[in-house]
């Protein structure tokens, strides 16, 4: 079953949680930031494969290093995030996505708008870190 979205839809707390229009909205909105996230990935290759290293000043090679391990970084953490983002997918597909995976309770819109790929609600997201903060002092 094909759901086309309305143009100027979005989703709201007074319909029915995880319609097949709220999928498919959730759907497309994660399809848009991985293909966003790849694009990046390729543009970072090309500049890599670029050039060399040919700075002849130690200062200029040093900081085109430290450009390249921050992009190196910062591609790293965007290869996790499309891991997320295909995991959410599956969520999709199995009728999973949108309730927390420790409550299975719904996850509020607004922070699956701000979020997309979150699998608990802000109440359990806020328990985990607050476990995770009295674990780590220990």
């Amino acid at each position: 079953m094909t759901v086309t979205l309305p143009k100027d839809y979005r989703p709201s707390e007074n319909e029915t949680f995880m319609n097949e229009t709220m999928k498919e909205y959730f759907r497309m909105k994660l399809l848009r930031w991985r293909a966003e996230l790849l694009r990046e990935s390729d543009e970072t290759l090309q500049h890599l494969q670029e050039g060399g290293l040919q700075e002849p000043d130690i200062a200029d090679r040093a900081s085109a290093e430290a450009d390249r391990a921050l992009e190196l970084r910062t591609r790293d953490r965007e290869r996790k995030l499309i891991a997320k983002i295909d995991a959410a997918m599956l969520r999709i597909q199995d009728g999973s996505y949108g309730f927390c995976e420790e409550t299975g309770e719904p996850i509020s819109i607004r922070r699956l708008e701000a979020r997309p790929i979150a699998t608990l609600s802000i109440e359990a997201q806020e328990r985990h870190e607050r476990l995770e903060r009295t674990h780590r002092e220990d």
